[in-house]
């Protein structure tokens, strides 16, 4: 019978983790935009606005269009 439970375990684990409560990832952030609200210096607010537009989402770039 242990080779039927090697069998099952890691697909046991795999289900727990695919069904577990989702984890608060990403949630670290916010909780980081607080303190950086509340600091006073200036460049801890100019390196929070280049993490938050490393961590954004490409916007397409309109191409301008051609005129003839």
């Amino acid at each position: 019978m242990g080779w039927l439970q090697s069998l099952f375990s890691p697909l046991k684990k795999l289900w727990f983790r695919l069904h577990a409560t989702p984890s608060k990832t990403g949630r670290g952030i916010y909780i980081l935009y607080d303190d950086v609200k509340s600091c006073p210096y200036e460049d801890v607010h100019v390196l929070w606005s280049i993490l938050v537009e490393a961590n954004s989402p490409l916007q397409p770039q309109q191409q301008p269009s051609k005129q003839q």
